[in-house]
């Protein structure tokens, strides 16, 4: 694996007067990338650098996790989608095509759903998008809001390592500034609470966004790790029969953090898709 040079990024402040943590590259049409946990915006810190050859890269810090300031009020995937929207008020963005992995997959549909006049395309990656479908037994487990807390507030240095183990192929490692971005801020108390509150209002309401999912009308395109431990392809094929005129790729070889691992093969996927749907 490459070395990863972090992406450059800056505070800045919002409407409602809270800090965002954002990095912005490139020139083109905006893609808005939305991470999951216990990663950060620099998630896409390989990725983002091959796609600002063609587009504008932006992506953030969800307000609570990594270094963004955090808004008062709960963290459903709905109620995150609102946030993005205020996001992209706030940027002047239009109609960018969204990027969602891992717990910014959910917010992702959610938000091409609800407000399908501002976004273009969807890209949804490596995601728990099914509650009834299979996963692996972290998630399972996570899943229950009382371990969940636990484990949260308790190990927080297990679950990061475990993290690293189930995230990447038994091969890689991730560059120790990456690590450190990562774990600077995941061993933060207060972005672990509003984790576990995000994680609690995901499982209260996942068996609501089934419904969200077929009302899609943008182009999507569903990029799946042919080797994700924790979100098996069931979960990408099933969404890909959900959302009318969706496109199922498979990234052969790939893991659940495939920006780092694969990302010239999911920039060739995505500038891809566009192209084709232009």
């Amino acid at each position: 694996m490459k070395a990863t040079s972090l992406l450059s990024t800056e505070q800045i402040p919002l409407s409602n007067g809270r800090l965002l943590r954002i990095a912005r590259l490139g020139q083109g049409q905006p893609i808005v990338f939305l991470h999951g946990y216990p990663e950060t915006l620099q998630i896409w810190s390989r990725l983002g650098p091959l796609l600002a050859e063609q587009f504008e890269v932006i992506a953030f810090d969800w307000p609570g996790m990594g270094y963004s300031e955090q808004w008062p009020g709960g963290a459903t995937p709905q109620l995150l989608a609102k946030r993005l929207l205020t996001i992209l008020d706030d940027l002047h963005l239009a109609r960018p095509t969204v990027v969602g992995m891992d717990m910014g997959g959910q917010p992702a549909l959610a938000f091409a759903s609800m407000f399908p006049e501002r976004i273009k395309q969807l890209v949804v990656m490596n995601s728990l998008v099914f509650g009834d479908e299979s996963t692996s037994w972290e998630i399972r487990l996570l899943r229950h809001f009382g371990f969940n807390r636990f484990a949260l507030r308790t190990l927080p240095g297990l679950i990061f390592r475990r993290a690293q183990k189930t995230f990447l192929k038994k091969s890689e490692r991730i560059d120790e500034p990456l690590r450190q971005d990562f774990w600077n801020a995941f061993s933060s108390p207060e972005v672990r609470r509003f984790i576990s509150k995000m994680c609690s209002g995901y499982q209260g309401t996942l068996d609501q966004l089934p419904r969200l999912y077929a009302p899609i009308r943008c182009p999507t395109l569903i990029l799946w790790a042919e080797n994700d431990k924790h979100f098996p392809i069931i979960q990408a094929t099933r969404l890909h029969q959900t959302i009318p005129g969706s496109t199922l790729e498979i990234v052969v070889d790939g893991t659940h953090w495939m920006p780092i691992s694969s990302p010239e093969q999911l920039a060739e996927s995505i500038a891809r898709f566009h192209c084709l749907i232009m």
